[in-house]
């Protein structure tokens, strides 16, 4: 299984009361992403995720860590409905120091974004007119849901280097490996270049 993340700058909110429930939007369809690990945009087709709710005990989860259990489906204390926008959530935390702790940073604003772990099952690939490639994600496996801390936008992420992207993502086509491929070795000639300058630039100062 490969799991992947995304993030989605929407807002999670608390309600009042001595029962507090936390609700907001997982996923959003049909929105291009911003631009992932420097190399496609991404966006979630309306529908990719209905049978996966229908079947799977989707988990509700502390920034993405199963050691800190705020829900789930299987027990209704969490609830997923889906439009035409996409997938909306409804959480009843528990009273424990965690789902406490989770509650009082969502009330002050401290944690205020959401991020969804899932899987892909089938998508695909093409290229607009701006010659960016865009994947479309038709059908997924939802896994969890997480409030998070420091949403880790794709292209950003620390340590996931071009190769591997091309290698955790199974489903993709063998042309757009290879469209991708390309941009990997160049990325890398140029990354070796910034290097040989900088060496050059020390050494015309000794």
């Amino acid at each position: 299984m490969k799991l992947e993340r995304r993030f989605y700058p929407i807002e999670v909110r608390v309600s009042e009361g001595e029962a507090p429930k936390i609700s907001g939007r997982g996923v959003v369809y049909n929105q291009l992403s911003v631009v992932i690990w420097g190399m496609f945009r991404e966006q979630v087709a309306r529908g990719a995720f209905t049978e996966s709710m229908a079947k799977r005990d989707v988990r509700f989860l502390w920034n993405h860590n199963t050691d800190y259990p705020l829900g789930r489906v299987g027990n209704g204390t969490l609830r997923l409905s889906e439009d035409d926008e996409g997938i909306g959530f409804e959480n009843d935390p528990p009273s424990t120091s965690w789902g406490n702790d989770a509650v009082a940073s969502l009330r002050r604003g401290d944690v205020s974004q959401t991020s969804f772990g899932f899987e892909v099952v089938e998508d695909d690939w093409s290229i607009d007119t701006n010659e960016q490639l865009i994947r479309t994600i038709r059908k997924g496996e939802l896994w969890e849901i997480s409030p998070v801390v420091f949403p880790a936008y794709p292209q950003t992420e620390v340590g996931l280097r071009g190769q591997e992207v091309l290698e955790a993502m199974p489903t993709m086509p063998d042309w757009v490996r290879a469209h991708l491929a390309g941009k990997v070795e160049g990325s890398a000639l140029r990354a070796q270049g910034a290097v040989r300058r900088r060496r050059l630039a020390l050494l015309e100062r000794m």
